[in-house]
């Protein structure tokens, strides 16, 4: 819980000071479209950011939780892959490198999957407690 609350921390306070250096620093260095594709990277990374939060405060109640354990390995996961992809392809100019994007995205995807059928079991398992 711990881990998952300094990742969550680091990861937002990484967004805010990549989303000012894109405003800020890149906007007349990179095309109006690589700006979008950056931006896009740091919309996401604070997105999941705030989610690695959230899961830090449920695994608080619920130290044994595994599924809250792996979706957050797989946030964090999909933060580097699916931001970072896009950061590096932004400011690379690189386009084999948007070939990562989709896997950082299927994290996610399983990261809030998990954390649906987490719900589901809890809510299972607390009408029979």
């Amino acid at each position: 819980m711990q881990q998952t609350l300094f990742l969550g921390a680091m990861c937002a306070l990484t967004g805010v000071a990549f989303g000012a250096f894109g405003a800020h620093g890149l906007k007349a260095i990179i095309s109006p479209d690589m700006l979008l594709v950056y931006q896009t990277g740091v919309t996401y990374q604070m997105w999941h950011a705030l989610g690695l939060v959230l899961l830090a405060l449920l695994q608080q109640s619920d130290t044994h939780a595994k599924l809250l354990s792996w979706a957050s390995h797989l946030m964090f996961t999909g933060i580097l892959l699916f931001s970072g992809s896009l950061y590096a392809l932004a400011i690379l100019d690189i386009k084999a490198l948007g070939i990562i994007t989709p896997f950082g995205g299927g994290c996610f995807l399983s990261a809030w999957l998990l954390v649906a059928v987490y719900a589901v079991k809890k809510k299972t398992h607390n009408r029979y407690s």
